[in-house]
C-alpha cells in the first residue's frame, strides 16, 4: 500500500453545512461523515438572554465533516472548504489534515485505495 490517503476534518458553523456539502459533492467527494459537535475557540462562547437574564454559552454548536481522499487533491478540498466557509470573522471554523496509515472495508476486506473505491452494481 504505497498510495497516499489523507483524512480531512472540517469544523464549521451548522448554517454553512449544506453549502459545504454541495461544494464538496461538486469536486467529487462522494462520502463523508458528519457529526454535530460542541466547542469553543478564542471567543470562548457568547452571551444569550433567557427571560431577561444573561446566560453565558461556553460551548458553541458546530458540525464536523470528515472526508478521506486519495484521488482528489487535498489542496482542492481545502480551497473549496475555505471558499465556502471564510467570512473573515472569528468562528469560521478550522480544517485539520491527517495522514491515514490504512483503510479497511469491513464488508469485503479490501484495504488501502481499494477500500475507498465503490463500483456500481
Amino acid at each position: 500500500m504505497n498510495e497516499k490517503i489523507t483524512k480531512i476534518d472540517i469544523i464549521a458553523p451548522p448554517s454553512k453545512f449544506e453549502d459545504l456539502k454541495d461544494a464538496l459533492n461538486k469536486i467529487g467527494i462522494s462520502g463523508m461523515t458528519v457529526t454535530n459537535v460542541l466547542g469553543c475557540g478564542v471567543q470562548k462562547g457568547h452571551k444569550e438572554y433567557y427571560r431577561g437574564t444573561a446566560v453565558d454559552i461556553k460551548l458553541l454548536m458546530n458540525v464536523k465533516v470528515e472526508v478521506v481522499v486519495c484521488e482528489i487533491p487535498v489542496k482542492t478540498v481545502v480551497d473549496t472548504a475555505k471558499k465556502v466557509l471564510q467570512t473573515g470573522k472569528m468562528g469560521d471554523g478550522k480544517i485539520f489534515i491527517y495522514d491515514v496509515v490504512n483503510v479497511i472495508r469491513i464488508s469485503n476486506g479490501a484495504e488501502g485505495r481499494d477500500a475507498l473505491q465503490y463500483e456500481d452494481k
